[in-house]
Formats: C-alpha cells, structure tokens, sequence
C-alpha cells in the first residue's frame, strides 16, 4: 500500500516516476487561461486567511460543501471565517475521489508544509497554521505566484477593461513574472443577454464613439484589440452554450443590432446569425494578430433560479450540456480558413462526449506552420472535467487521433493564488500516463526524447503556441 501523497503521488509505474521527478518538476508554470485579477497581484495586500484564499471564491469547493448539506451561511453567508474553514475541514474526508481532495492537500503540503490529512478535530491547528503563514510577506500574492515557479499568466479580461493595472505591473521592475491580459469579448457576442444594450454603451465609452450598429461594434472591438495588444495579449477566448453556425450579411445583421438596441428582443435565428458571424469577424481579426483563439463550449449556466437570484452567477449552479455541434464547429473553421481567418485554435468542450468529435474535426485544418505545432487542439480537460478520470480521457483521445507531443498541457482557469499545485496533478497524471505505455511496451523507453516531450507538454508548447517571449 502506498503512501497518501508521497513523492510518487498518481505516479505507479518506474518510467512515469522518473520522467516526473527529472523533467516535469522543474519546469516553469505558464498558466495561459485564468481568472487572476491584475489589481490583486499589483497591490500585493496579504490575504486575510485561509478561509478567504480557499472559499472567498472557489464554487467548486461550495457544491461539495452544499452536497455534505452543509448550511449556506456556511459557504457564501455570514458564519466568521474559522466557521466556514471548520465546516469545510469537516466536508473534506468524505471527497474519496474528488480532486478537490487532492488539490486541497497538494496546497497545504507545497505551501503551508502540512502534510497530514485535513478533518474537522485538525481544522483549528491547520486554520492557524496557514494564517500564521499567509500574513508574512512571502506569502502575498505575489510570493505565492513566485513560490509556484510561474513565468507568465494570462488573465481573463473584457474589451472595454482599461488593462491599468496590466500597465502599472508591465511598469514595475520588481516582479518578474509576466500578466498579460487575454481578450474575452463575451459581452458584446451575448446579444440575447438583457444587459446588452447597457454593455454597448460600455464598450462605446471605451472607444470614444457611440456604437449604433453592428458596423460599429466590429469595429470598436478591432480597436480595442489594438489596445489589448500593446499591452502584450496574444490570447483570446470565448465561450459559448453551443457552436453557432448561421450566416447573414452585413445588413441583416446591423438591422438586428438597431433592433436589440433599441429594447427589443431577436429572435434565437438572429440571435445564432449574429454570433456566427462576429465569431468569424473576430477570428479574421485575431490571425491578423497572431493571436491564439480559445473557444470553451458546453455548459449550462446557472441552472437554479433560486441559487441565481440569490447569489448571482458563478457560485457553483452550472453543469455539462449535451447539445450536439459537431456539424457547425466543422463548417465554423471552414468558414475561417476560407476567409483567410484562421487562427492557432484551442477548443475545450465541457462534455466528454465531445472530444473525439472536436479532435478529429480539429485534425482536419492542420496544416503546415513554421512552429511545427498542432495548431487546432482539442483543449485541457476543463471544469467538470479537470479531475483524474478526465485528464487521463483527455490524454487518451488527444494521442488517439492527434499528436500528444504537441499538446500544449495545463492550466488553471483559477481565480485563486493556492491554485498552482492543479499544474503538478496534471504533470504527475501525464508522467504516469506516458510510463504506462513505455511499461507495457507500447512505446520505447527513449528517456531523452520523453523526457523532452513532457517538459514542452508542461511548458514550452504551450509559450510556443500563445508566441509570448519569456
């Protein structure tokens, strides 16, 4: 029997252990999709406690807290923070199988030196322990980032963001690593959405022209574009309940934009017209750039209406979708090679249904490139997806009918600092997945040229493929 988290951790064959301990450990972290805050890293203020860094945010510890039956006071409400750590300590133990056990302890090991199991009769000496820790200066934001070995993040940011905090952290010589914010331009391609008359209005401040139509929407986001990318971006992202696939012209679409912004609904057909061909638009546009294009796809938001009314969205009330969309992601990225827009294209389904679908339609548009990459990949096992069991389908269908050698690995999609051991989980599944297949003689032991393949699935693929100089 193994030990619980020893140095060999997920990894349980010879091969994989040592392709882990000399090559993927090492290795930087370029988190190329997160949901950091510049303003959080630039002010560098300590987190209060460890409530806060784990539960201030985090719905997926809140849906396990909530499925323990845990109170809601408990979880998003008013309880003290050694309460809300208590009640989580106490959940902890029954998440046989669930990677927020894993990444829970991987966290207190690789930051706070605990390496004992967390539960309700420990939760006061680990509460005060890493409080104890996270008010020295080592530990603020910037330190828990440094610790981590973390080159670059990209964060996630809107079009008519002003970047100021992108700005002043490119300014300040004294942090090393690299924020760099990633295109996300959601809000202006949700046109069904109640509030988006109000974005426009938004998005027009930050251009300095009133936008009308869908003319001007296009070209307010070309212009923030180039604001985006002087600030270093070379990623985008956009995600979306399914892949939209109907074509109309320039002037059917400016008559459904003067519609929405005149207070009136549109229909689902002009609703599905209008992202179709902003989303082509937009691709032009980003290979244009040489931008990375990220499209995430499949999941239904904010199931409860009574969690929704609440708490607001993105407080653990979204789930997989089953939607089917092969037939239009195919024709999508037709459309944008023959519109000369295709750009370096990452596609992270949230169904696992999806991935050979995605992956072989993916195939289909690789073509030559001076970075020898696969420049349409199916993405990282994402969400509900981002556990044990996903990772390992992932990995299986990625070097099923793709290149695995080419895959450009991790990332946290975090909103937390405590975040980076998601890194060594999947570096530790991808060693062990590799050794497998060397142990059972499906691949030579060729430790040289493994060994190089898992440090650029853990970091030079992907600084390759995002292009930023590090």
């Amino acid at each position: 029997m193994k030990k619980f988290l020893d140095e060999n951790f997920m990894i349980n064959n010879e091969f994989g252990q040592m392709l882990y301990h000399n090559y993927a450990a090492k290795m930087p972290i370029f988190d190329f999709h997160c949901h950091l805050e510049a303003k959080e890293i630039y002010e560098n203020k300590n987190i209060p406690s460890i409530t806060e860094a784990w539960l201030g945010g985090d719905h997926y510890k809140w849906r396990v807290m909530r499925a323990c039956g845990v109170e809601e006071k408990y979880i998003t409400g008013d309880a003290s923070d050694f309460e809300k750590f208590e009640k989580y300590a106490e959940v902890i133990p029954n998440l046989i199988g669930n990677p927020i056990y894993h990444w829970t302890h991987l966290e207190l090991k690789n930051f706070f030196g605990i390496d004992y199991p967390l539960n309700k009769e420990n939760a006061k000496e680990v509460f005060d322990k890493c409080n104890e820790l996270l008010a020295k200066d080592e530990f603020r934001p910037r330190g828990l980032i440094e610790m981590s070995n973390v080159a670059a993040v990209c964060t996630t940011n809107d079009p008519a963001e002003d970047l100021s905090y992108h700005k002043l952290l490119a300014e300040d010589e004294s942090f090393k690593v690299k924020v760099l914010p990633a295109y996300r331009p959601d809000n202006a391609l949700y046109i069904e959405k109640d509030g988006f008359a109000d974005y426009i209005k938004k998005l027009s401040g930050s251009v300095g022209f009133e936008i009308k139509n869908y003319s001007e929407i296009k070209k307010a986001l070309v212009k923030r574009m180039e604001y985006f990318k002087e600030l270093g971006c070379m990623a985008s992202d956009q995600a979306f309940a399914f892949i939209p696939y109907k074509r109309a012209s320039e002037e059917e679409l400016n008559e459904i934009v003067q519609k929405k912004l005149s207070g009136k609904e549109v229909c689902s057909e002009c609703e599905e017209k209008y992202k179709t061909e902003l989303t082509i638009f937009l691709a032009k546009e980003y290979k244009k750039l040489d931008w990375a294009m990220e499209i995430h796809v499949g999941v239904i938001r904010n199931n409860s209406k009574v969690l929704f009314e609440k708490l607001g969205a993105d407080v653990g009330g979204d789930s997989q979708n089953d939607l089917s969309y092969a037939e239009n992601l195919a024709n999508l990225l037709s459309d944008f090679e023959e519109n000369d827009g295709l750009p370096r294209t990452v596609i992270f389904p949230l169904n696992p249904k999806d991935h050979f679908p995605i992956a072989t339609i993916g195939g289909s548009f690789n073509r030559a490139n001076p970075d020898n990459m696969q420049n349409i990949q199916l993405g990282t096992a994402w969400w509900h997806l981002d556990h044990k069991e996903g990772m390992i389908e992932q990995l299986k269908v990625f070097s099923s009918v793709g290149v695995l050698a080419k895959f450009i690995g991790m990332l946290t999609d975090s909103r937390s600092f405590l975040s980076y051991p998601r890194h060594e989980y999947f570096r530790r599944i991808l060693c062990n997945f590799i050794g497998e297949l060397v142990e059972n003689g499906e691949y030579p032991a060729d430790e040289e040229f493994l060994g190089k393949v898992v440090e650029d699935i853990c970091y030079n693929n992907a600084r390759k493929y995002i292009k930023i100089d590090l």
